[in-house]
């Protein structure tokens, strides 16, 4: 089991950047699929991006739900337990409750989308972007 903690949200104006982070308690994330989703006030868990673990079944490839693709970007780090979320240009609309998730390396593909496919979950971190 991994446990994850994220950090890095906070209170910011639409327009802004933030970069939230999520540390693993392992000591590599590198053979986990990690994603990060969102769960806002009275909607459900929305995907957000994934970092997929490179295996057998992958070479490790990046994705993103279509309300921040080109805003959003996931990254792995140089400390090989933790995965950050770089968020530019925030709308009032990103505002939610953000976790972080890992998955094994079978995760790949349209499964990366899917929240029940990950196996361990951070707590989350609020990010709140007013107009």
């Amino acid at each position: 089991q991994v446990q994850l903690v994220e950090s890095g949200g906070g209170l910011v104006q639409a327009g802004d950047s933030l970069r939230l982070s999520c540390s693993a308690s392992v000591r590599t994330v590198s053979s986990y699929t990690m994603a990060w989703f969102r769960q806002a006030p009275g909607k459900e868990r929305e995907f957000v991006a994934t970092s997929v673990a490179r295996s057998r079944w992958s070479t490790g490839t990046t994705h993103y739900g279509d309300s921040v693709k080109g805003r959003f970007t996931v990254s792995r780090g140089d400390a090989e337990n933790m995965i950050y979320l770089q968020m530019n240009s925030l709308k009032p609309d990103d505002t939610a409750v953000y976790y972080c998730a890992a998955g094994p390396n079978t995760v790949f593909g349209s499964m990366a989308y899917r929240a029940d496919k990950y196996t361990d979950w951070g707590q989350g971190t609020q990010v709140t972007v007013s107009s």
